[in-house]
């Protein structure tokens, strides 16, 4: 029997378990999908579980996806180049390998008409953890001109932003006080890749208020990474005013399709995950 986990905290929203049960039935794999609750100061004594309870694999989730990478033994290019890793592969001799599957759930997501209208436009993140720099990466992949970050706190968001600029010169990156956000009407898209609405965690709040998601342009998009639940309050204020909606639930899903196949070496079919998270979401 094959054992695979979610790490992080809190872990009361995740369906990661959901998802991942029911491709491991699916294919008829013997094997089991846990959610282990993780706050930042156990992350040690966790991983030495993992290590010595004969787990494959895990997903790492908030607020762990930075701090795991010093546990690493090896990185893929993604996850090394985000600096952050949401799934790791427990190696025959114990060793780690992360991965960075958010980066391919993210751009994933997001349908291929609009990815093209994204080439050479300006995209606003909230937030400059572990998914926003899984979200830049994408973006840059698929080619924005420039990205403004909005920081609760600059300074810790300093580093990311000039190695992001070190890593693409011909992207443009600005970093600003979330307080300062005001205007949106040069943005093409606004991506929210703080836990701001999620079930568990300021459920039912925006980060952004509606007059200032009403400064985006017509045919801008509002993205959030959030999934549970499936329609946010900031997705429930875009719709309303007429703006492209993109859930979370795509990227989960995508993402943990890529984890899947990372430790199983078998092909995932999105569709199931997908359908399990659904009827779950529905309860």
């Amino acid at each position: 029997m094959i054992k695979f986990a979610v790490i992080g905290h809190p872990l009361t929203q995740s369906l990661s378990a959901v998802m991942h049960n029911a491709m491991l039935e699916e294919l008829n794999i013997d094997g089991s999908y846990e959610l282990l609750d993780t706050e930042q100061e156990d992350l040690v004594d966790r991983i030495k579980q993992l290590k010595s309870q004969g787990y494959t694999g895990f997903n790492v989730t908030i607020p762990l996806k930075v701090p795991v990478t010093l546990f690493l033994d090896e990185f893929d290019k993604l996850a090394d180049m985000a600096g952050c890793a949401n799934t790791v592969k427990i190696m025959s001799d114990k060793s780690l390998y992360g991965f960075n599957t958010d980066i391919y759930g993210f751009q994933k997501a997001i349908p291929e008409d609009f990815q093209m209208e994204l080439s050479e436009a300006k995209v606003s993140v909230l937030g400059t953890g572990g998914a926003s720099r899984a979200a830049a990466i994408a973006l840059c992949q698929i080619g924005v001109k420039a990205i403004d970050f909005y920081a609760r706190n600059i300074i810790n968001a300093q580093n990311m932003v000039n190695f992001l600029r070190d890593s693409f010169p011909d992207v443009k990156f600005n970093l600003k006080q979330m307080q300062s956000l005001r205007d949106l009407s040069d943005c093409k898209m606004l991506v929210n890749s703080t836990p701001v609405g999620m079930r568990g965690k300021a459920m039912g709040i925006t980060p952004v208020e509606e007059e200032v998601i009403k400064t985006l342009p017509q045919g801008a998009a509002v993205y959030d990474i959030v999934y549970n639940p499936l329609k946010t309050e900031l997705l429930k204020i875009a719709n309303k005013n007429g703006y492209k909606t993109i859930t979370g639930l795509d990227m989960f899903v995508h993402q943990g399709a890529k984890a899947f196949e990372i430790w199983t070496g078998k092909k995932a079919n999105p569709d199931v995950m997908k359908m399990a998270v659904l009827e779950e979401l529905a309860e």
